[in-house]
């Protein structure tokens, strides 16, 4: 892998790495948003939002409908455990825009807890990214009292969607 590809699938700290615009309009027309945590001055797609040097890791998101698309590299498992421990809170829901990398323990430890898991079908356009991402994609949903497939409970639920934003078929 050279080191171009491994800075597109390990990094959003490239202003370009934005969301797609009409995948963000169709989760922000079903949810509301009202936060997001990962944003730049220029990237942020809600009125409240938390730049790095807001340290959005350390801040409360009680209350909020909260859309998180959060970088890439290492640090992902404490964006996902921070979205679901904040969904556990309040009147908190967290949707999560990430790398569908399954074999990861992050993935177990919270995707697997989470209300409603979406695999977008076909590789998302990053901002002004002229190509495609070298990734699958997935909007991971946390909500509280949603209990996770394997601790009793009958969630997730499993759907897929287009890049345009579109829900599929749910299973």
């Amino acid at each position: 892998m050279n080191s171009q590809v491994q800075k597109v699938m390990f990094s959003s700290k490239n202003s370009d790495w934005t969301t797609p615009q009409d995948l963000y309009d169709a989760l922000d027309a079903e949810h509301g948003f009202t936060l997001d945590p990962c944003a730049t001055n220029e990237s942020a797609k809600c009125e409240k939002y938390f730049t790095p040097e807001d340290d959005g890791l350390n801040q409360d998101w009680t209350g909020h409908t909260v859309f998180m698309n959060p970088p890439y590299g290492r640090e992902i498992k404490h964006w996902l455990q921070k979205a679901w421990q904040a969904s556990q809170k309040g009147n908190t829901t967290v949707v999560c825009l990430i790398p569908a990398r399954t074999d990861t323990k992050y993935w177990h430890d919270y995707c697997m807890k989470a209300h409603r898991i979406i695999f977008i079908k076909g590789r998302l356009k990053f901002g002004n990214l002229d190509n495609s991402a070298p990734f699958p994609s997935a909007i991971i949903i946390f909500k509280k009292g949603f209990r996770a497939l394997f601790g009793g409970g009958n969630y997730p639920k499993i759907y897929t969607m287009n890049t345009k934003g579109t829900i599929g078929r749910g299973y």
